[in-house]
């Protein structure tokens, strides 16, 4: 089915740092994880969902909250980076020098902003409506905006700040693991109470 409506699904923490010129870094998007949205439907995203978007470098913007007015950076000017891994959506943003990006930084360093969520339209979905509460899963989408948010649809997504230092292979990979062990089993204890 295709839909040419635009559609925003807001999405833990990888790691932190405390440079002051730092990189956010994680997932606005993860695989085959299946969320409620609207209390209407389940929602869950297919491997390779955004491969067609990334192939045809849709121009995509980096955001707060899904606000144009915060904009953090832009995949045309190569500010903002994403790939598909086995995980899902992987985005690297190069925070700029501003005061918005000072104050989201600040705000993630306190641990009061860790997630993220992405705008899309459709290309391609398929419904299971085999069981009460139907489960839609995204096979194909078009991307137009990253956002680190305040509220995620999607709670496995993550964004952190990290220095350039931190970057190197392995470093925080524990701390992050744990991390997301710890969120997942307290929101697995959330989604049963439902």
């Amino acid at each position: 089915m295709t839909d040419k409506t635009r559609e925003f699904r807001v999405g833990g923490v990888d790691f932190r740092a405390d440079s002051e010129s730092g990189v956010i870094a994680g997932y606005a998007a993860v695989f085959n994880s299946p969320t409620l949205i609207g209390n209407s439907f389940r929602e869950q995203i297919a491997p390779g969902a955004f491969s067609d978007s990334l192939a045809q470098k849709d121009d995509v913007r980096a955001l707060i909250d899904h606000d144009p007015r915060l904009i953090l950076g832009r995949s045309s000017a190569g500010t903002l980076r994403m790939s598909e891994d086995q995980k899902g959506l992987r985005v690297e943003i190069d925070l700029p020098d501003t005061t918005i990006a000072q104050d989201l930084r600040k705000s993630m360093d306190r641990g009061d902003v860790d997630q993220m969520s992405f705008g899309f339209r459709t290309i391609l979905d398929e419904w299971d409506e085999s069981q009460d509460v139907p489960t839609r899963t995204l096979r194909s989408v078009s991307l137009f905006d990253v956002s680190v948010v305040t509220y995620p649809a999607y709670p496995d997504t993550s964004a952190a700040v990290r220095s350039l230092e931190a970057q190197r292979p392995n470093r925080g990979e524990v701390r992050m693991a744990r991390l997301r062990m710890k969120r997942g089993l307290d929101l697995r204890k959330i989604n049963q109470g439902r």
